[in-house]
């Protein structure tokens, strides 16, 4: 009998498992709830599992198997099940085919008693979580090809598990991907060719093959083949396609064991015009109807130029043993010799003591490059905010913490003199966030001056590092300005809103005066109440300054019609670590329909 400890730390969620998912979707079966009120959890996993042939020195080399629960509840209204759980797994099935034995960190309490394991585990939270993770190695004796099933059961008090067999394999296709090798530093325009090129290290031959390529906003492919299916470009509807874009190519034909296979034509990858640091990521599969999967939910439309095409270049002189999917993709990092101006947007104000104003603060992208921090999930920039004298902050947007004046931590978060909110990991170029924060007048100072300034995330490092013109990244928000009407300027050298200004912006221009015109210039001048303009094409209307209540504590959109208008500051941003990114919802500019 062999015992698994449990792991202290909480069950992991299994989200995307990979960039380009390509692990195989798992096979679910239903089951009939034996109460109709009681909860009915899916188990699930990968729908099959190969294991490398026993060799004849050595120890046997492990596959890894996982065991998942999915719980319907979205959590959003519960915390999960509560009560004690058992799961059990039928290892009758791979008798003289394969071996299971523990993982290093199973994540639960196992014991495996010759043809059975059994898991205890606490709850289960809602959405898709881990139960277990198991080994797998091949049976001494036994023979390429050889195949088996595990069935897995749940139960509980007050609970239905909807049962899950996966299948276990002897051998089978190894795709492993070559690197290749790219140049990384490049300049808008750069354009280099991708000779895709894989083995087939298993025993066995793929019946057909599925390239996966996904590439990051700055990057563009520009061929369509008829063979490849296309999402929509990165930073085009529908939103979702905000960061990445994703190609699938499916080529058919028997990919030999031993064998080395390339593209008839390389592929071409080139820096577009938004490029700064973007990542290509490329994988290959069998394409195996579980692949389908991946396709499902996506709405994805198929290339119309020739067919991609595979030639089988050598013969590998040894074939190795080396079933793992972890070699089937591999990724490129590339950093562009561009950059990204980030203008800080400032307004005015205006109301007695005792009232209410709404301060509509925030930023724009005004480009060219989009700015993604994918590697590391930290965020791009964070926008600081210094109350102006005689007004405190009685409701904030949720993302945004109060600090002290010197920028440390604060323990109340309303009345603060100085607010930071993180933008995510992601900025589009055409981009604009803005942030409303509710200001209770306390005191009527005249031309009172609070600061806005888009920075680094680090308070000991303020420069952006992408951003050529830092003069633009403070502006300023004023309440009751000179004569009572909110005069100042609130924004940067990119230019500021004029009083009671009715005016159309350039490309990087901004209104000023009383009626700004600007074609990409800047032109200053003063500021009062309100402001309605164009920016860069777009009808937009920004109040800069309200009287009565606010916002209660929520983010708020830059009033507009047909204007970028982006939520950026979204709490912790997610990291492209086991696949996950956080993609920032964002509408196109109207100048780019």
């Amino acid at each position: 009998m062999t015992r698994m400890s449990p792991r202290t730390a909480p069950l992991r969620t299994t989200g995307a498992l990979a960039v380009t998912g390509l692990l195989a979707a798992g096979s679910l079966a239903v089951g009939a709830p034996a109460h109709a009120a009681d909860p009915v959890f899916t188990l699930g996993g990968p729908a099959e599992t190969a294991v490398r042939p026993y060799p004849v020195t050595g120890p046997p080399r492990a596959s890894s198997l996982g065991i998942t629960v999915h719980h319907p509840d979205t959590g959003q209204e519960g915390s999960g099940y509560e009560g004690e759980v058992t799961y059990t797994l039928d290892l009758g099935g791979i008798e003289g085919v394969a071996v299971l034995s523990p993982a290093e960190d199973t994540g639960a309490d196992c014991r495996i008693d010759g043809a059975t394991a059994v898991c205890h585990t606490h709850g289960v939270r809602p959405g898709l979580g881990g139960v277990a993770g198991f080994a797998l190695t091949a049976a001494e004796g036994g023979a390429d090809g050889a195949t088996g099933t595990i069935e897995v059961t749940g139960s509980a008090d007050g609970a239905v598990f909807a049962p899950f067999t996966t299948r276990v394999t002897v051998g089978g296709p190894d795709l492993v991907m070559k690197r290749l090798p790219f140049e990384r530093r490049l300049r808008p325009g750069d354009v280099q060719p991708a000779p895709i090129t894989f083995s087939n290290r298993g025993t066995r031959a793929a019946d057909g093959v599925l390239l996966t390529l996904r590439y990051s906003r700055g990057l563009e492919i520009p061929e369509r083949y008829g063979n490849c299916v296309y999402d929509a470009e990165a930073g085009e509807e529908p939103f979702d396609a905000f960061a990445w874009s994703t190609a699938l190519c499916s080529v058919e034909g028997s990919f030999e064991p031993g064998a080395t296979y390339t593209l008839g034509v390389p592929l071409s990858v080139r820096a577009g015009p938004h490029a700064y640091a973007d990542t290509f990521v490329y994988g290959v599969t069998e394409d195996a109807p579980a692949r389908t999967a991946r396709r499902a939910g996506a709405a994805l439309h198929r290339g119309t130029g020739p067919e991609l095409t595979l030639s089988k270049v050598t013969a590998v002189a040894t074939r190795g043993a080396d079933l793992d999917p972890s070699d089937n993709q591999r990724e490129a990092d590339f950093r562009t010799e561009n950059t990204a101006d980030f203008v800080a947007v400032g307004g005015t104000g205006t109301g007695a003591a005792g009232e209410r104003v709404t301060a509509r603060i925030g930023y724009r992208n005004d480009g060219p490059a989009w700015i993604g921090h994918l590697r590391s999930g930290e965020s791009v920039a964070t926008l600081d905010f210094t109350v102006p004298e005689g007004a405190e902050v009685t409701a904030k947007p949720p993302s945004c913490r109060g600090v002290t004046a010197g920028g440390g931590p604060r323990e109340d978060q309303l009345g603060a003199p100085r607010y930071v909110c993180d933008s995510s990991t992601t900025v589009r170029d055409g981009a604009e966030a803005t942030l409303p924060f509710e200001l209770k007048i306390t005191e009527a100072v005249p031309g009172a001056v609070g600061t806005v300034r888009i920075r680094g995330p680090l308070l000991s490092a303020p420069e952006l590092p992408f951003d050529p013109e830092p003069a633009d990244n403070t502006a300023l928000w004023v309440l009751n300005g000179d004569g009572g009407s909110g005069t100042g300027d609130t924004g940067g050298t990119k230019g500021s809103t004029g009083g009671e200004a009715s005016g159309t912006n350039g490309t990087n221009g901004s209104n000023g005066g009383s009626t700004g015109q600007g074609t990409g210039g800047s032109t200053g001048g003063d500021t009062a109440g309100s402001a309605s303009g164009t920016t860069g094409g777009a009808s937009s209307s920004v109040t800069a300054g309200t009287s009565g209540p606010g916002p209660s504590g929520t983010g708020g959109a830059l009033a507009s019609t047909g204007t970028v208008v982006l939520t950026l500051f979204g709490g912790a941003a997610a990291a492209l670590a086991a696949g996950g990114v956080l993609y920032v919802t964002a509408r196109r500019r109207a100048s780019h329909r």
